[in-house]
């Protein structure tokens, strides 16, 4: 597995990492807690260093789980997690929860808690709404936690360069969680730039766009329940991106999946410091982490890509 530097934060992580969504449960149809953790053990044992969690998944049962992944090993991997949607989840009435530092902190406190640790690699602004007040009490959480050595860095996740440049704005942000692949490019123009320009981590969530990059799904395709993707077949764009799909099939090989060519493609960009594609099996975990051994894309592969 090769690595990478996180931006200008010290941090090495591999290129290819493990997204923890799926394994929360309460999103992507039913999912087996022993299942997820051979997940992340096998791409552990493949390479993988950066793990990604978030409060918000499972309402903690992701955070648990990679509890229990790294006990033992905690030094030699990198924990990223997110605050910020937990409480909106529980109060969706519009108001700023997080309107003061002391409540962030507190949110970040019980993701420790949960994890089963002492610090932080990477904490995660998980709002990608610019609500004034909470923006401000990230910012104050962020300089708190940073100054009494609970994080490495910080970050937040969003795709809007307004408010990335705001939590930046004196250079303080660390990474950014950003959504991009092939089927979503709209962060090239001015996002991917800006990032690499300021010398920003660059983790990349949604490399396989929510597992549409892999090939398995058809027209026909039944999600189950619970499975936010479960109305994507009434969808117009659905349809468009499965002929999108079915075309870059062309592209993938005895040497390589089209879910390796679609991750090979986000790092392929300079500013890339990670991807994070989910796995709820060994098997897809192993998959995912030989990306970053396959085959460069090529000049043809990238003008096919463009034209398509």
């Amino acid at each position: 597995m090769y690595t990478r530097s996180l931006g200008k934060t010290g941090i090495e992580v591999a290129e290819i990492g493990c997204g923890a969504w799926a394994i929360g449960g309460d999103a992507w149809g039913p999912v087996d807690d022993k299942q997820s953790l051979r997940a992340m053990e096998e791409a552990v044992a493949c390479g993988v260093t950066f793990i990604d969690t978030a409060d918000v998944y499972g309402d903690g049962r992701s955070e648990k789980l990679v509890a229990q992944l790294i006990q033992g090993k905690r030094s030699k991997l990198v924990i990223s997690t997110k605050g910020g949607l937990l409480g909106h989840h529980r109060n969706p009435n519009g108001a700023a929860v997080y309107d003061r530092p002391d409540k962030v902190i507190e949110a970040f406190e019980n993701s420790l808690k949960r994890l089963g640790t002492d610090y932080i690699d990477v904490y995660f602004c998980h709002l990608w709404w610019d609500k004034h007040e909470e923006t401000e009490a990230f910012m104050a959480a962020f300089d708190r936690l940073k100054q009494d050595g609970k994080v490495r860095a910080v970050g937040v996740s969003t795709e809007n360069l307004d408010y990335i440049k705001h939590f930046n704005r004196d250079g303080g942000l660390d990474a950014v969680q950003l959504d991009y692949s092939i089927l979503n490019r709209s962060t090239e123009q001015e996002v991917l730039p800006y990032l690499q320009q300021q010398g920003i981590g660059v983790v990349v969530r949604g490399p396989l766009r929510m597992g549409l990059l892999t090939g398995k799904f058809h027209a026909g395709t039944e999600f189950a329940e619970g499975d936010i993707r479960r109305f994507w077949p009434h969808e117009a764009w659905y349809a468009q991106d499965l002929a999108k799909v079915d075309a870059l099939k062309s592209l993938a090989n005895e040497n390589r999946a089209l879910s390796q060519v679609a991750l090979r493609f986000v790092l392929n960009h300079p500013a890339v410091s990670v991807a994070i594609p989910g796995a709820k099996t060994a098997k897809q975990a192993a998959s995912n982490a030989l990306a970053s051994t396959r085959p460069l894309l090529s000049a043809d592969d990238a003008r096919r890509i463009d034209q398509l």
